[in-house]
């Protein structure tokens, strides 16, 4: 228990203000988890559980399942009723009962498709659900890749300022510095102003780097539908297995390749349909009649449409839906040769970049350190001058920043070619 001067909390105040102080701990432990650093596969997290649009695909893809249940159903039959032979003139006119061919009808009529029909209809409805969780996919992969590509700029975001923040903390150093062998008349007037316009500059870039941090934590935050204050975490190493995917595995992972063969099951589907439509669906009916002189009747008959000019409706309607299908199937083609060659053109792109961060890593760094080492064994020799040292230590932060602005775009596209594809379960799942 909390104590106060050596005396629990709780005795020394009411003991409502005590459950408010505890309420307001909790509250405040809270929000501390909740700012806590979000790494990568956090933020992936809660950008798929979150996303209104992979929500708003969901619903689609519920609401397709629904109306597939629908589709294998019989139409709901239609109740008739009707007064037959009613007399408009005479003595008799507009009454009922009194004549005797007056009837007075009700009857149930129903429209028959036949089972191979609804199955046909029932099998297109299926393709629709089908077809609607690809949209599903394209979705989840839209997200996951926006949420890792936001985070990714956070985190080099988050470096860059750091690097900023070691260089503004070693111009503050070296005006100090300046200041003081000024004062001992070791260093000019010159090399203050100089050291001032540095430091000057240097806090402007690290202004500017805060603010790239914080447009970042924002579009980050965008995706996982949560306030983001930090992220946590190493870039992963860019190295993906997408492109040794064999096409037989990718196109049950891409969500391109996935809607471009649900297209060809919507199509054919489709076709199939149109093709029973060319067997008219029979309508029955039955009835009960009552007439004058209380005269009762049945009533049984049937109502066949007479394809007449099938060749100009469903003949064409079976034409269009078999080019539709041609034409789904010549679209799948292009996206799998479109998808293909993007995977490589990736791939060989970021083996490209993974190869140059090796080279400047190796040779750029260690030039960049090496001059500034030499530049301050010059100005502290006496045979060099301290804008050389403001000039060694600038280089070098270039250097590291422009390692670290390659790193970002190596892993941007990284994301690219890794998130392109959804792990087999999810594909699988509804």
């Amino acid at each position: 228990m909390p104590l106060f001067n050596g005396t629990p909390l709780c005795r020394c105040v009411p003991l409502r203000a005590c459950a408010v102080f505890f309420a307001l701990a909790i509250s405040s432990f809270s929000a501390f988890a909740q700012e806590a650093p979000l790494t990568l596969d956090a933020a992936i997290q809660a950008a798929t559980e979150h996303s209104a649009a992979i929500g708003a695909a969901r619903a689609s893809v519920r609401a397709s399942s629904q109306a597939a249940v629908k589709a294998g159903q019989l139409p709901e039959p239609a109740l008739t009723a009707g007064v037959d032979d009613l007399p408009i003139n005479g003595s008799q006119g507009f009454t009922i009962g009194q004549n005797i061919l007056t009837m007075r009808r009700i009857g149930i009529e129903q429209e028959w498709v036949s089972g191979e029909k609804r199955r046909l209809r029932s099998s297109l409805a299926d393709e629709q659900v089908g077809r609607e969780h690809a949209g599903y996919l394209e979705q989840l992969v839209n997200v996951r890749q926006q949420t890792a590509s936001a985070w990714l700029d956070a985190t080099y975001a988050k470096q860059a300022v750091a690097l900023q923040q070691e260089l503004l903390e070693h111009m503050r150093h070296e005006l100090a510095a300046t200041e003081a062998s000024y004062k001992g008349a070791r260093a000019s007037a010159t090399d203050v102003v100089q050291a001032q316009a540095m430091l000057a500059q240097t806090q402007d870039q690290m202004l500017t780097a805060r603010q790239t941090l914080v447009t970042a934590l924002i579009r980050l935050s965008r995706w996982t539908a949560t306030a983001v204050d930090d992220v946590a975490g190493e870039p992963p190493s860019p190295e993906s297995t997408t492109s040794a995917l064999p096409l037989d595995d990718l196109r049950h992972v891409q969500p391109a390749l996935i809607t471009a063969a649900h297209d060809i099951s919507l199509a054919d589907a489709d076709t199939a349909v149109a093709e029973s439509n060319r067997t008219p669906n029979w309508t029955w009916n039955v009835s009960y009649a009552q007439g004058g002189n209380n005269s009762r009747f049945v009533s049984v008959g049937v109502r066949i449409p007479l394809p007449f000019n099938r060749s100009n409706y469903e003949d064409r309607d079976i034409a269009e839906k078999g080019e539709l299908a041609t034409k789904a199937r010549l679209t799948y083609e292009d996206a799998q040769r479109q998808v293909q060659a993007d995977i490589h053109t990736e791939a060989a792109t970021l083996a490209s970049g993974r190869a140059r961060i090796a080279n400047l890593s190796q040779s750029l760094l260690p030039a960049a350190d090496q001059r500034v080492q030499l530049a301050v064994a010059a100005y502290k020799g006496g045979t060099g001058s301290l804008a050389d040292t403001f000039a060694a230590r600038r280089a070098q932060l270039d250097a590291e920043l422009q390692v670290l602005s390659l790193r970002r775009d190596v892993s941007q596209l990284w994301t690219q070619l890794e998130y392109q594809v959804v792990p087999p379960t999810m594909a699988d799942g509804q």
